[in-house]
């Protein structure tokens, strides 16, 4: 955002149906029955919930539930921040650890790092653990449903991944504005990131009035440190040099001012 900046600044049988409910070790899980007013039509059905209930526990008990850190090399590509690094991997300490565990690579300055810096990353796998298990609880819950009643289906929800450069960062951007209900569109967000920073995350105004008040415009749509707390969008990063972060303020702060990124055509 160069200029001088003031605008920057914040402003058919009957049926009964039951629950049960399995203890595995610190995990309960729900397991919806279905019983026939008759003993004889009851027991195979309860005879199948048991099977399930005892594949479930059997597979949640030998579940891993240790936390292991996993250290791991990462190369730095252009675009790349402490903080976009630390997001992606799940890094332990966030950012802040991550320059610890590499000033002797990275230098006095966090925010400087150079595409080919290989760096030191310490990942927890227990992630990948948890989801193991959610997934084991899910299918369960699911067999067991559909033994009782033949209807229900689980499907586990996808994950959507975002390509690290410009056009995965407009577009996680966009689906975090989507949720937050701010409004704006690709065009609109790429057309304004090529004229303040020509899509580089990194660029800083060091010299028009923002500058001269301590305050130089940073990052893809050059957003002042005071825009950029003010507007700030829960759930990313408290970095305004990081792609997504800048961008999802920047919009926040533009439809607050002008109704929208897209009405921005020049500096703002």
């Amino acid at each position: 955002m160069p200029g001088r900046g003031k605008h920057r600044r914040p402003r058919t049988n009957p049926l009964t149906r039951g629950v049960v409910a399995a203890g595995t070790g610190g995990v309960a899980l729900a397991l919806p029955l279905t019983a026939a007013t008759t003993a004889s039509a009851a027991q195979p059905t309860q005879a199948t919930a048991a099977s399930i209930q005892s594949a479930a526990r059997s597979a949640v008990q030998s579940a891993p539930t240790a936390i292991q850190v996993m250290p791991r090399t990462y190369t730095v590509v252009r675009g790349d921040t402490l903080s976009s690094i630390a997001h992606r991997y799940d890094t332990r300490g966030g950012w802040r650890q991550l320059y610890q565990d590499n000033r002797k690579a990275i230098g006095s300055n966090p925010r400087l790092i150079r595409p080919g810096l290989k760096l030191s990353l310490k990942t927890a796998k227990a992630k990948a653990t948890k989801t193991t298990t959610a997934t084991t609880a899910t299918t369960t819950r699911s067999a067991t449903t559909s033994a009782s009643t033949g209807a229900v289906k689980a499907t586990p929800a996808s994950v959507t991944t975002y390509p690290n450069n410009l056009d995965g960062w407009i577009r996680e951007s966009l689906d975090i504005m989507a949720r937050n209900g701010i409004p704006g569109s690709y065009d609109g967000i790429y057309r304004n990131v090529m004229r303040e920073s020509s899509g580089n995350p990194q660029a800083i105004n060091n010299w028009d009035s923002n500058a001269a008040a301590g305050t130089p415009s940073k990052g893809l749509l050059q957003v002042i440190d005071p825009t950029f707390a003010a507007y700030h969008v829960a759930g990313t990063a408290d970095d305004p040099f990081d792609p997504v972060a800048n961008i999802t303020a920047a919009c926040n702060y533009a439809a607050a001012r002008y109704g929208s990124i897209d009405n921005v055509f020049g500096a703002y």
